[in-house]
């Protein structure tokens, strides 16, 4: 009888209740006005929204489809929902049989545009796998475009997988993804705050994004213009002070200009399932130092490597110029020029040197790839 995200019913509900709560807003004794904030007009929202609710019916219908319902101090109940204080769900209607208490503990959301570019889907498609593999479970809300990359990314490496709805679990939407939610459900969770049978609209789909901010340990954005839901939830998060990260994409694109904004700000900037890991894991969870191509060139000595800079590009050149240009006494030279010899960088034509004209000593390796 409540709609997600309702601050103030929420205070109610922490202040009263739920059952002083429920005999208020049906009662006629007058005791629903003394509630803060309460007017006529709202009240009379709420009376007809109590008087069709079917509890009994609604956990039928969830019973039916495998599911059940949570609420706050439940075994279950993922904790860190509380911090959305008075906008807390009132419980939560879920599919699957993990357990969504310990899931939620190593989760991760990402989200992003549902008209996503083939670079877009590539992207939340690789997150996905990789964060499952890892052993992250992957969240998002299920809808086309980016959400439902990164599921199917998810179960196709194997791993977890949940989405979370603005609808019933019962339905599946977007009718396209019927198959995928019930892959979910199968294998993964699929939960939402709304009864059995419930359709949703604009301002569920909104509402629902605080719920996977909250959930997660931190939320990836693949792609999103200015305006997007997926901005919502990575300024939700950055609220909760979860992690907020964003996959970087080309300049000239409007679906990435929301992410660019973003990574303008606070969030941080991620290319991979293990800088994500990195940043919301534990201690040791690092990625990979990244770094150019070892050059030969590269495992030369400072000495040595001067030796060869002050060979000519072209032309010959005999030992006490290369001394002088280098800044090495003679033999020195000397020396360094017969290292550099038997490794291929050099060649000896009688008492002059030049660099040899194979690929072993070209212009790349000489100056280090610059």
């Amino acid at each position: 009888m409540l709609e997600p995200g309702d601050e103030r019913a929420g205070r109610w509900l922490r202040e009263a209740g739920p059952v002083e709560l429920i005999r208020r807003l049906t009662a006629r004794d007058g005791s629903a006005e003394e509630l803060p904030g309460m007017t006529a007009t709202r009240l009379g929202g709420y009376r007809l929204r109590a008087a069709a609710a079917e509890p009994e019916r609604d956990l039928a219908a969830v019973a039916a489809v495998g599911g059940r319902f949570l609420c706050p101090g439940d075994h279950e109940w993922p904790g860190q929902l509380d911090d959305l204080g008075d906008a807390r769900p009132i419980g939560l209607w879920v599919r699957g049989g993990p357990d969504l208490r310990l899931w939620a503990l190593r989760s991760v959301a990402v989200v992003g545009a549902r008209a996503c570019t083939p670079y877009g889907a590539h992207m939340a498609a690789s997150l996905g796998a990789g964060l499952a593999e890892r052993g992250w479970v992957v969240v998002s809300g299920a809808a086309f475009g980016v959400d439902g990359a990164a599921h199917r990314g998810a179960l196709a490496a194997g791993g977890a997988t949940m989405a979370v709805l603005a609808c019933g679990v019962d339905v599946a939407y977007p009718r396209g993804h019927t198959e995928l939610i019930g892959r979910m459900a199968e294998q993964g969770l699929v939960m939402g705050e709304l009864p059995p049978a419930a359709h949703p609209t604009r301002s569920r789909f909104i509402l629902r994004n605080r719920v996977i901010a909250a959930l997660t340990r931190g939320t990836v954005v693949v792609e999103a213009e200015y305006r997007s839901g997926s901005l919502v939830t990575a300024r939700s998060a950055q609220r909760l002070g979860r992690f907020t990260m964003g996959v970087p994409g080309p300049a000239t694109s409007s679906l990435s200009a929301g992410v660019h904004e973003l990574l303008r700000g606070e969030a941080v900037l991620v290319t991979d399932a293990a800088e994500i890991a990195e940043l919301v894991g534990d201690i040791g969870d690092l990625a990979p130092a990244r770094r150019g191509p070892v050059l030969p060139r590269d495992l030369l000595d400072a000495v040595t490597a001067r030796v060869l800079d002050a060979l000519p590009y072209h032309g010959i050149t005999d030992v006490r110029d290369v001394a002088r240009a280098a800044g090495t006494p003679a033999d020195e030279t000397l020396g360094r020029l017969y290292e550099l010899h038997s490794l291929g960088f050099v060649e000896r034509q009688g008492d002059r040197w030049r660099l040899t004209s194979g690929p072993t000593c070209n212009a790349d390796a000489r100056r280090g790839g610059t």
